[in-house]
């Protein structure tokens, strides 16, 4: 296993992920994903995500995306020993990423102070539900918590008055998946202050909140409301500052999205649908005026677009220079030319499932220097006893801590 052959802009970075989950394991998706050597600590039973999903061969397929490029180390932290031999590891590492309660590494003797004592210049990034410090700081909380509080879960929804069904849930943990690019991002800026010529040398530690990760995208909600008072309502397929720009149904049961809300767009697609006169129509003058009057313009268009195929409505829409997509499933994305050039969708070789899967890609693209997925998620506690060798134990140590049942 070449671990520090040029595979990305990180290569020779030591990553430790003491995560479950999503947040802190999609953060060290996209560090190993990068180039970096992502060691994963898991219990002896594995990550709980090793259980979702469909399965193959008794290995979840979300697996081998999930945990792909990290090395997999089990490691019962309730042991006695467990809190030594993980501080041999972190001796070793550049940084670690943990996402448990805030309070609990240190309950277990793994303190921030304790970790520095092996590793002075270590970055630390703790990700938790509402942060490390404040009132609700020992709450329970997931990613779809964050979506909550945030104020995402309240925008997603339809507008009101439209159904009594419960707020719409985006159909991914992206509270996690949120706060973990925030922890990339505050990982990566910490080493670069760390390694810089320069720079100070020293260790930093990150503390990056689910409910704040959601929160940071909500564009104008918190500017609007201490203005004006006013509280973004929810707006389904639309957004509330630019029309047209909805989703569009087709004659064969599809949606598509277009995006058609500047004044030279919204000629060439008045034009399109043949109503070249409703530029000039006093309801549609201009971007204010279409979101006022957006539901009758909305009917307009989808009057044209439901008498044709999604296939023919996307082919004029295309020669017209609009923006639109039709609304992709996992189908759409797998067949996708535009995600197959560049290597979005990859299928790769996974040991465990047997069978090949469909990965997405790696992101961001860096041309000269690109991150691969070297291999897929791992078995459970597979590079244990070689990530253990490569710090010093022993095969007669590594034997006695698995007896002792501390790995």
């Amino acid at each position: 296993m070449t671990i520090n052959a040029p595979h990305g802009p990180l290569t020779g970075l030591r990553v430790l992920e003491i995560g479950h989950f999503i947040a802190a394991p999609f953060c060290t998706r996209i560090l190993g994903d990068m180039g970096a050597d992502v060691i994963k600590i898991e219990p002896p039973e594995g990550d709980p995500v090793r259980g979702w999903g469909d399965q193959v061969n008794g290995h979840s397929v979300w697996w081998s995306l999930h945990g792909r490029n990290k090395r997999s180390v089990t490691l019962n932290l309730k042991a006695k020993g467990a809190a030594a031999l993980l501080l041999d590891l972190i001796r070793e590492c550049d940084v670690v990423v943990e996402n448990f309660r805030p309070g609990q590494l240190a309950r277990m003797g793994l303190g921030d102070d304790v970790m520095r004592g092996v590793r002075p210049d270590l970055v630390i990034s703790h990700i938790s539900g509402y942060g490390q410090d404040g009132p609700y700081r020992d709450r329970a909380a997931f990613g779809v918590i964050g979506e909550a509080i945030g104020g995402l879960r309240h925008l997603s929804d339809h507008a009101p008055g439209t159904t009594d069904l419960p707020p719409v849930r985006v159909g991914v943990s992206i509270g996690d998946s949120l706060a973990g690019l925030y922890a990339a991002f505050g990982i990566v800026s910490a080493l670069w202050q760390r390694d810089r010529a320069g720079g100070d040398g020293a260790g930093r530690t990150m503390d990056v909140a689910l409910t704040e990760a959601v929160l940071s995208m909500m564009e104008g909600v918190l500017p609007e409301y201490g203005a004006f008072g006013k509280v973004r309502q929810p707006t389904g397929s639309r957004i509330p500052t630019a029309a047209p720009s909805s989703a569009y149904p087709t004659a064969d049961g599809k949606w598509m999205l277009i995006a058609a809300n500047s004044a030279p767009l919204f000629d060439k697609l008045s034009k399109l649908i043949g109503r070249p006169d409703l530029p000039q129509d006093d309801r549609f003058t201009s971007n204010l005026l279409r979101v006022k009057n957006v539901v009758a313009l909305d009917e307009l268009i989808a009057d044209w677009s439901r008498q044709l195929p999604v296939a023919e409505v996307e082919r004029l829409l295309k020669e017209h220079d609009i923006p639109s997509t039709q609304v992709y499933t996992a189908a759409e994305i797998a067949s996708d030319p535009q995600f197959q050039h560049r290597n979005m969708v990859r299928r790769v070789d996974d040991p465990l499932i047997g069978q090949p899967v469909l990965h997405q890609g790696v992101v961001p693209h860096v041309p000269d220097n690109p991150g691969t997925i070297r291999w897929t998620g791992p078995a459970i506690g597979q590079h244990t006893d070689e990530v253990l060798a490569e710090i010093g134990r022993s095969a007669e140590d590594i034997a006695k801590l698995r007896s002792e049942g501390v790995i």
